[in-house]
């Protein structure tokens, strides 16, 4: 009855189905673990930026890469602009994620002459990408800075090619160790997004407060992908019934084929011999009937 489950289709199904349920099942527990991360994410963020501002130098130092729990922290740094050594980052977007333009990093010369970078906000690229951009000129003297502790980007973490041969001035990644070979000077590993002072006038666009409401489509997708899964055995069972009840319909119609034509052929058998019987009969008679006389 279930013979056919044997045959070269059905195993190459059978086995596709069997590769086809872990492989959901995996993409499944991966959305699943997406999402467990994506709350983690918005929990530290939430976390971190109630938090009471804390001096940078408490969190950050010269090569000292930043933990991830101290993320999205709110520092102070107090010193002076070393506008000589600005430079603008690349391929950034700005708060409407449509207009693409750069990120305005300032070292920042703290009291004891080491620096930290201060992103200072967002600029439009212009229509010259070869040339410095127009960039609002940082405030002169002493100042005090406040706004998000924020990690080394690398390209490992963000995805982004750390392009060579850009023009002067230009990077593609905020990376403090690199900053600190073009200065000379010890660089806080690190840097802090700016968020007071407040700008006024022609200043660079603040970074807004990154997001830790959403949660993502990921427990969605992880919840898919496991109803796949499931979905998998329960259509394999129902192609097999339909399969066998197809054959056993065949194979029902063939056997009222074979036994109509049985009796189809008995029947048209009688008919040809009963002729036959009656000439004999007739020819029987013509004998036993007498001469007629001859006058």
């Amino acid at each position: 009855m279930y013979r056919f489950l044997l045959s070269r289709q059905w195993v190459i199904l059978t086995l596709v189905g069997l590769v086809l349920i872990p492989v959901m099942i995996k993409l499944g527990y991966w959305q699943f673990h997406r999402h467990q991360h994506k709350v983690a994410q918005n929990a530290l963020i939430a976390r971190s930026l109630a938090d009471d501002p804390v001096p940078v130098t408490t969190l950050a130092a010269p090569g000292r890469e930043l933990p991830r729990r101290d993320m999205w922290r709110t520092v102070t740094a107090t010193g002076t602009y070393d506008t000589a050594h600005e430079v603008v980052v690349r391929q950034r977007t700005a708060a409407d994620e449509q207009s693409i333009g750069y990120y305005v990093v300032t070292p920042l010369v703290l009291g004891d002459g080491r620096g930290v970078l201060i992103n200072r906000g967002w600029v439009s690229a212009g229509n010259d990408l070869t040339k410095f951009p127009d960039v609002p000129a940082a405030p002169r003297g002493k100042v005090t800075v406040t706004g998000r502790m924020m990690a080394d980007e690398t390209t490992a973490a963000s995805g982004i090619k750390d392009t060579k041969g850009l023009p002067a001035r230009q990077v593609m990644l905020i990376n403090s160790a690199e900053q600190a070979k073009r200065t000379g000077r010890p660089m806080l590993g690190g840097y802090i997004e700016q968020t007071t002072p407040k700008p006024a006038g022609n200043t660079p666009e603040p970074v807004p407060e990154p997001d830790h409401d959403s949660i993502g489509p990921h427990m969605a997708y992880a919840i898919q992908w496991w109803l796949f899964a499931a979905a998998v055995p329960v259509g394999w069972l129902v192609l097999v019934r339909r399969e066998r009840r197809d054959r056993a319909a065949a194979a029902k119609e063939a056997q009222e084929a074979r036994e109509a034509g049985a009796t189809a052929a008995a029947g048209d058998g009688g008919r040809t011999a009963e002729p036959a019987g009656s000439g004999e009969t007739e020819a029987a008679g013509d004998e036993a009937a007498p001469a007629p006389a001859t006058p």
